[in-house]
């Protein structure tokens, strides 16, 4: 018998490979779900696209694992009995500003057991075993904080003063469910945050500047807080003639907004925000068309009269 041969292709690997090359762009707006993220300056570099968390395509899968979850976690829970809004093309928005804003799973109109004729803003989540054994200890406040507060801000957005908080173990399907209330004051304080550093022009300070600080040794932005390692994306938002306006972002240099499709890929005039690289800035040569910088001891131009941003941030 004809033995088959080896395999010679790491299939697994293109697979995560394919899911890499269609990751898709950073969201446009600061999103509730990330505010109560225990860093401002993590915050502030992925709003900017300064550091943006590149996912390897294992993760990916999870990440998709979750999403199909969802799906199949609200048929059943409309088989239970809940009565659950359907909105066009399933999209549930809260927004704040311009730039802060978020999508919610679903809004419950009615059927939730422990009160049946209250809405709910509908929050679900999936979890690993670990993950899913903590919080049906401690609740989803002291468990899950960034899960708390991204409920309490819909509630707050939504105008609903309850939220159901649903959560299910990838391991064995267990299902775990909390009733949340809306707790005004603390959904106004992350409200404020977003929209101060969602405008603010300069960096915030990090939690810690300890680099083995437990919410920063796993962080994306480690390298760059720690390591003065600066950003390596080349964009609008990580250019200094860009500023966040009510209404979007205003460039600078060419007096105008910035259209929504051109703010991921900039133009030759970009020059690195001053706080996004390890480098010294002097006064421009041109009038602030062009930034200068000294690197490596030696001043260089950077921008339209001088060195392309891409090329002085991809050098050595």
């Amino acid at each position: 018998m004809t033995e088959i041969p080896p395999p010679t292709d790491n299939l697994p690997a293109r697979i995560y490979a394919a899911l890499e090359a269609q990751r898709e762009p950073p969201r446009l707006h600061m999103g509730v779900s990330q505010l109560g993220h225990p860093c401002d300056r993590w915050l502030w570099l992925s709003f900017r696209w300064a550091v943006i968390e590149k996912h390897a395509g294992r993760i990916l899968r999870l990440f998709r694992r979750g999403q199909d979850e969802e799906e199949r976690l609200l048929e059943d829970l409309q088989a239970a009995g809940l009565v659950i809004r359907d909105e066009e093309n399933g999209q549930h928005r809260v927004s704040f500003s311009a730039h802060v804003s978020g999508s919610m799973d679903g809004i419950i109109e009615f059927g939730v057991p422990e009160a049946p004729a209250k809405p709910h803003v509908l929050e679900m989540k999936t979890h690993s075993a670990k993950s899913f054994s903590d919080l049906c200890k401690h609740g989803v406040e002291k468990s899950k904080f960034q899960h708390w507060v991204q409920c309490q801000l819909y509630m707050y957005g939504a105008g609903i003063d309850r939220a159901l908080y649903v959560a299910v173990c990838k391991d064995d399907d267990q299902i775990y469910v909390e009733r949340i209330r809306m707790d005004r004051v603390l959904a106004q304080r992350y409200v404020a945050l977003g929209l101060r550093l969602s405008m603010d022009e300069r960096m915030p300070e990090p939690v810690s500047t300890d680099p083995s600080w437990y919410q920063c040794k796993m962080c994306p932005a480690h390298a760059f807080c720690h390591q003065g390692q600066g950003t390596r994306e080349v964009n609008c938002r990580t250019c200094a003639h860009a500023t966040p306006t009510e209404a979007g972002w205003h460039c600078g240099r060419w007096a105008s907004d910035i259209p929504l499709e051109w703010q991921r890929t900039g133009c030759r005039s970009h020059v690195p925000h001053p706080d996004l690289v390890p480098w010294k800035m002097g006064e421009s040569p041109d009038n602030g068309i062009s930034g200068l910088f000294e690197i490596n001891g030696e001043w260089v131009t950077v921008g339209e009269s001088g060195v392309d941003s891409r090329e002085i941030i991809d050098a050595p």
